[in-house]
């Protein structure tokens, strides 16, 4: 599995709940641009439309040596689920207010372009706060911990 691009700032954003596969749909020059790490996760969302799964908002950009039938940056493009998959992801986003965020673009060993999506919900302030001084205190005993041995 060779990783592209991951979304860090979900981690921070988001609680995650549930993760899933899926394959993403791509034209040519967008292949060849993503082998040559040219994708950003950043503000990416998915949204199911008319019984399809859609990733907007993810920039891959335009291949270097492409021509004037280059793709369109920030297009919206299908991935691919099983009909079973998205009925759960569409109940589980309309009843009780989950996002799904792309966590990471990846090529498959076969080489498959991927994106593993997270069921989130949303932090707020004081949580992303809690969390950092969660990590704050944990990052401090483990020091501790080194200088005693």
């Amino acid at each position: 599995m060779k990783v592209i691009a991951m979304n860090r700032k979900a981690f921070h954003d988001y609680t995650i709940f549930e993760n899933f596969t899926a394959g993403i749909e791509l034209v040519g020059t967008e292949v060849k641009s993503a082998r040559d790490h040219g994708v950003s996760l950043d503000g990416g969302y998915a949204a199911i439309e008319n019984g399809e799964v859609y990733l907007h908002e993810i920039n891959i950009a335009p291949y270097h040596s492409g021509n004037i039938f280059n793709h369109k940056p920030k297009r919206k493009r299908r991935l691919l689920l099983n009909n079973d998959e998205i009925k759960r992801l569409y109940g589980k986003v309309r009843e009780r207010g989950f996002t799904l965020v792309p966590i990471k673009f990846f090529f498959s060993n076969r080489g498959w372009a991927k994106v593993d999506l997270a069921l989130c919900k949303g932090k707020k302030l004081i949580d992303k706060r809690e969390e950092l001084k969660r990590r704050a205190i944990e990052r401090q005993e483990r020091i501790e911990a080194k200088r005693r041995r």
